[in-house]
Formats: structure tokens, sequence, C-alpha cells
């Protein structure tokens, strides 16, 4: 069986043969490991480029231009327009593919202005076992998955960037906020502002990994079943209910089953 510390000497050998890479870098544990292996390997030919749009929570973007510069990379942050492709307003079952297909698209014309050869994200093994309509934009549009192509699961990431002393080693999933609307429900700003806020305040009370699935007036709330009395205490019940109410749900619901990522995607044909 092939280590991780194998698998990231395969992915330093082939970065080692570009000439300058361009990172999308959304400040997740898979895009700080690619992007501080990538900085290691060639240094100042690194670009990181986050993307900001109202499908990101709010506050990753900063959050990525404080890791970009604890790296000391260079870095830029560019508006994404997903919101105005009525295709992924629409909100079909490849959604992302849409999503994906805007932000290479930028990301390869910048790439193109600054004389960079190479595009690359963050995927991983494991991604390929859930419905991630994503990876065919990457490769429609020429974007390399590094850590991905090397073998690395998310668990090797986690352990290989806790060894260098990431602060993202630990840090939970943060999938984007569309992802937590069911197929076929229009995307609006509005919509996405409120799953925001919802989350925010979830994770204000302790719970780390949570997603507010939005069902019209229905707030579907998944957090790891650990955390679910967390939310039914009689401290924090009413609050959560309170707070939920005011962002526009008429209902409020806990998901006894717990969070799973992707499960908008169960029973979504393969």
């Amino acid at each position: 069986m092939t280590s991780a510390e194998e698998k990231l000497s395969k992915m330093k050998e082939w970065l080692s043969g570009l000439d300058g890479v361009l990172v999308a870098f959304s400040g997740g544990a898979d895009s700080t490991l690619l992007l501080k292996v990538c900085c290691d390997v060639l240094g100042d030919r690194v670009l990181a480029v986050t993307a900001d749009s109202p499908v990101h929570p709010q506050g990753e973007t900063d959050g990525a231009v404080r890791l970009a510069e604890l790296l000391g990379v260079r870095h830029l942050v560019v508006k994404t327009a997903e919101l105005r492709n009525p295709r992924f307003v629409a909100n079909p079952p490849d959604r992302c593919y849409h999503c994906k297909k805007e932000l290479f698209r930028r990301l390869k014309e910048i790439a193109a202005e600054k004389g960079i050869s190479a595009v690359v994200e963050g995927s991983n093994v494991d991604d390929l076992r859930d419905y991630r309509p994503g990876a065919r934009a990457a490769e429609e549009s020429g974007v390399q998955r590094p850590l991905q192509e090397a073998g690395l699961t998310k668990a090797e990431i986690r352990s290989i960037s806790r060894d260098l002393g990431l602060p993202t080693w630990d840090k939970p999933s943060l999938a984007c906020l569309a992802s937590r609307i069911p197929y076929g429900t229009p995307i609006t700003t509005d919509v996405l502002a409120s799953i925001d806020a919802a989350e925010a305040f979830i994770r204000g009370l302790g719970v780390s990994r949570v997603r507010v699935r939005h069902h019209g007036q229905i707030a579907r709330i998944e957090v790891d079943p650990k955390d679910i009395e967390t939310l039914t205490s009689e401290t924090n019940r009413q609050r959560v209910i309170n707070h939920l109410k005011g962002l526009g749900f008429v209902h409020v619901a806990v998901d006894l089953a717990g969070y799973r990522p992707g499960s908008l995607n169960e029973g979504v044909p393969r």
C-alpha cells in the first residue's frame, strides 16, 4: 500500500515540472495543503486565487486572505458571477457543474493574463465517492487535481497538514451554500444569506459541523449526533427556534440522522 508520504512525494515531483501554477484557493483543508506544497516546490511562481460570491459562507474569504498571508503567497480575490447564470440559478442536479464552469473559466482567464500555464484545485480521492458534477467542469477546462491524482484521502490530507503545522488540519468542510438547497428550488441571494446566518448562529453555540438544509419554510438542521443534545437542550432549543424564525423559517427541525455531506444527493441517480 502506498503511504501518504509517497503520495505527497509523487505530487511534489509532478509540481516540480511546472514553470508556475495558479491554485484555486478556498481556505479549506484541501486547498490549503495544496497551496502549501505548491509554495514549497515552486516558491514565488505560485498565485492563489479565491472566489468571492454569495454562494460561499461569509467570512471564508477573509480567512483565505489570512492564510495566504501566513503562507507568504501572492493572492487575488475575484468576484464570480454564478447567480447571473440561469442554468445555475435553476438549481438542477448538475448545478455544481455550472458553478465550477464559471469559476474555472475565470481562473483560466487570470492564468492566461499572468502567463501561468497550469491551474490546479484541491479535490481529493474521497470526493470520487460522492456525486460531483463539478469534476466534469475541471476535466473540460483542463484544471488539474494534484491531491486526487496522487491518491491522497481526506484523512491523509489532515494528517499531513497537522504535521506541517497548518491551522486548517482539522477545519470542518464548508461546501458551497447552494448545496443546502434541494435540487429544483431556485437559488437566490436571500435564501443563501438566510442559510449562512443560520449556520453561523449554530456554530456560535459551539457546534463545529453544521448544515442548515433549506426546504422552503422548513429549516432541517444537520449536526454531528453528539451535538444534537446541544441544540435541543433547554438552554439552546428556544434560542435556535427564535433565531431561525427571525431569518424567515416557519418550522425548525433537527435531522436525527445527523450531519452527512451531500445528503441532498441521496436518491440522485449516478
